[in-house]
């Protein structure tokens, strides 16, 4: 061979090359390309390649580290020659390489920066056959495609494309240019079958022009959004300028915004709370109403609009028309109605709407709710009421923040909105069976708005401005008071609404329960007469409870019965009369009947009375002394206080027993003595049924029975002194209704029967006592 003929490069290609790490992509043969080079060691291996043949590797990392080393590298890159070095201002280099070939590393020479590797060249396979030359047209014709829609692509590189001889040199640049992931063109790099490396480009083409559709898809769908977007807003304003021109009303914002503005300012709004709803409204004014924040500002805007700020007060009312109105819409409760008569008074005395809340406590089925919106029609006032029965959220007493999606104001405010009026009469029915979550207390909630002292100021989450409600006439209700938090009780005005009894239940029924029950049965008041047998049997047998509710169920049941009769026997002329076998004839056999009531029959028991949430509840006692080991063995599911009573009565009697009546010990350590309250499903708790039990155990002891129709509560000391108890009144009832001729009381206690109506203590002779020895003789005799 002669020295004049010209020898490939890549024919003296060096077996020892410098290796520069790639961190981006990998670099393909064929291809002249700048790099910056800006690291020292890498600098000075540039320079040193410079001065010798200016040959180096390129190798690309596989994870991008500022300290590359050789177990970090690929083990196929390219080999280039360095062309020409710029320097640069910054210390670094800027070269121009052209690249020759792949190469593998066999052998690094050394492994951390400079790094030198041996390696080996790598040849392309399978590249001249008919397969490769259909790939090659396949490719260059997609990427005519591709380009033709791809500003990217430069002339010069559809020239250069179109140019290239080789199939794999063609391949090689394609997947240089093309927008692929770094370890997917390393790929393509360490891929020496051309037909397979053809292929793999062909799938990523398909890749790329898929994306470029989606891309102009979504390009074009936006452009016409915006389009329309301008369109819109063009038109908009050109429909406001014509409107303008011939003196019509503008778009909804605009009116909305005068009609805020209107009634704004007829508020005359000062301080905070004009400073807010102005800057609210101007901000209203800018807004798009495509804005997220449209629709919540001019939500707020409406509420602030629709509270009365300055309603005027409720006019004077007349006192003598309030009372008749209660007189009128329900019988009995003088003291409830004297209540509120009094508060009533003092109120008009006063001019002034602020100050206590009622709270109306009883069973169910008294009237409380039926109370406040007497109230409020004796007063001439509007009436809300919601119930917080099961309340565990907060937010339903003061509203959410404006924050949240789908938030609203609390009852308070909705209330107002709704009665328009700054004085109406509220009513927070079930105050006592409030719950709390992780969602807040709503008792707590209440703590503010039931205040006087602060209510003047009351702040909803949602309208987030100072509001006096220090107007409103609070009513709450409740069935107990147990439950009610300390806080809230103090600062309402309790009133107590005790069971009904038969009599009082016969002229309920007559007066209110009756035509009312008729009238909402589609039956004429003439239609149905009841005789007092009747009515008492009902009540005796059907409905017994303190309130009147099953009793109104009952007559809705013969009512209906009747209407039934009225238009399948076509009875319309035909006059009913209700006596006391026809109330059997419609509502089957009596619920409860008088061997029923609970009586004293045997030694061992005793009759107590005990107050519930449903009223005044008469308890049987029962004890029984079975021979064996000394005990005494408690059942009924009674509670702590319930047990301790239940030991003191034991304690005392076994005391008693030996002292004043000569019975051995002996008598109890031979016995297991047990205790047991009826209903034992029922829980029971409290102190007032200590001399109850003490009396049941001596009796049993003394094997006497007790006075028949005697009943008795009180709380037992140790020491025998019976101590006082509460809800006299309710257990006053309960007895009158369990046919009870006389009642055990502690002395203590006498002052509170001059609470309890006439009519209820009519038939009845009340025992007041200190010592247990007093009960004991009136209950079994000396």
């Amino acid at each position: 061979m002669s020295t004049s003929e010209l020898i490939p490069i890549d024919q003296i290609l060096p077996n020892k090359l410098p290796i520069i790490t790639l961190v981006g992509k990998p670099i393909f043969p064929g291809i002249f390309t700048p790099i910056m080079i800006g690291k020292e060691p890498d600098i000075q291996l540039v320079e040193q390649a410079i001065s010798t043949d200016g040959m180096i590797g390129l190798v690309l990392q596989k994870d991008d580290t500022d300290e590359p080393s050789a177990g970090n590298l690929y083990q196929i890159g390219t080999a280039a020659k360095v062309i020409k070095k710029i320097n640069l201002p910054d210390g670094g280099i800027n070269i121009f390489i052209s690249t020759f070939k792949r190469f593998k590393v066999k052998k690094y020479m050394s492994k951390e920066q400079p790094i030198i590797a041996a390696v080996t060249y790598l040849d392309d396979t399978n590249y001249d056959t008919d397969e490769v030359k259909a790939l090659t047209r396949a490719l260059i014709s997609e990427m005519k495609q591709l380009s033709e829609n791809n500003p990217l692509f430069s002339e010069e590189m559809r020239l250069n494309m179109i140019n290239i001889d080789n199939p794999g040199k063609i391949a090689d640049f394609i997947a240089s240019i093309l927008n692929i992931e770094k370890k997917e063109q390393q790929e393509i790099l360490e891929t020496l079958d051309v037909r397979e490396r053809m292929e793999k480009v062909l799938i990523h083409i398909s890749k790329e022009k898929e994306l470029l559709r989606i891309q102009k898809k979504v390009q074009a769908e936006i452009n016409e959004k915006i389009e329309k977007s301008q369109r819109d807003y063009f038109l908009r304003e050109e429909l406001k300028a014509i409107k303008q021109e011939l003196g019509m009303a503008g778009d909804a914002r605009s009116s909305d915004y005068q009609r805020f503005r209107e009634k704004i300012d007829s508020f005359n709004l000062d301080g905070e709370i004009k400073e807010i709803v102005e800057q609210e409204l101007e901000k209203f004014n800018l807004m798009e109403p495509s804005s997220s924040e449209y629709m919540v500002t001019r939500n707020w805007l409406d509420l602030v609009c629709s509270l009365p700020w300055n309603t005027p007060l409720s006019a004077d009312f007349d006192i003598k028309h309030a009372q008749k109105v209660l007189e009128e819409d329900h019988y009995g409760l003088k003291d409830v109605k004297d209540r509120i008569i009094e508060y009533l008074a003092v109120r008009k005395l006063k001019r002034d709407s602020r100050g206590t809340i009622l709270c109306l406590v009883g069973p169910p089925g008294v009237g409380k709710t039926s109370v406040g919106r007497s109230v409020a029609r004796a007063l001439g006032k509007q009436f809300f009421r919601f119930s917080v029965g099961g309340m565990r959220d907060e937010a339903e007493i003061k509203g959410h923040r404006r924050t949240y999606v789908g938030a609203l104001p609390g009852k308070i405010i909705q209330g107002l909105k709704l009665t328009k009026s700054r004085d109406p009469v509220f009513m927070i029915d079930e105050i006592d069976k409030m719950g709390i979550s992780y969602q807040g207390d709503p008792s707590s909630a209440l703590l503010e708005a039931l205040d006087p002292e602060q209510n003047f100021s009351f702040r909803d989450h949602y309208l987030d401005l100072p509001f006096d409600i220090s107007n409103i006439f609070f009513i709450v209700t409740a069935n107990t008071l147990d439950t009610i938090p300390r806080p809230l009780l103090d600062r309402m005005e309790v009133i107590q609404l005790p069971g009904y009894v038969d009599v009082e239940k016969i002229e309920i029924a007559r007066h209110y329960l009756i035509p009312r029950s008729l009238e909402r049965n589609g039956l004429a008041k003439n239609q149905v007469k009841y005789t007092r047998d009747a009515l008492l049997a009902m009540i005796d047998g059907y409905a017994r409870e303190a309130g009147v509710r099953n009793l109104e169920k009952a007559l809705d049941k013969i009512h209906r019965k009747i209407a039934k009769a009225i238009v399948i026997e076509n009875k319309q002329e035909e006059r009913f009369v209700i006596d006391k076998h026809a109330v059997e004839k419609y509502l089957g056999k009596p619920i409860f009947r008088d061997d029923e009531l609970k009586r004293a029959t045997r030694p061992g028991m005793a009759v107590g009375l005990a107050w519930t949430s449903m009223g005044g509840d008469t308890l049987i006692i029962e004890a029984v002394a079975n021979p064996g080991k000394e005990g005494f063995k408690l059942t009924g599911q009674m509670g702590s206080v319930m047990q301790e009573s239940a030991g003191i009565a034991y304690t005392y009697v076994r005391n008693i027993a030996a002292q004043k009546y000569n019975i051995d010990a002996q008598y109890f350590e031979s016995r297991q003595i047990h205790l047991h309250i009826p209903e034992g499903a029922t829980p029971k708790d409290g102190p007032s049924a200590g001399i109850t039990m003490a009396t049941a155990l001596l009796s049993l002891v003394l094997g006497k029975r007790i006075k028949d129709r005697l009943a008795m509560t009180g709380e037992l000391s140790l020491t025998g002194q019976v101590l006082p108890i509460g809800g006299l009144r309710e257990k006053t009832v309960a007895a009158k209704r369990n046919k009870i001729k006389e009642i055990i009381i502690p002395a203590a206690n006498e002052k509170d029967l001059d609470e309890i109506p006439e009519h209820v203590k009519k038939g009845l002779v009340f025992h007041p006592v200190t010592r247990m020895e007093e009960v004991i003789d009136i209950a079994i005799g000396s």
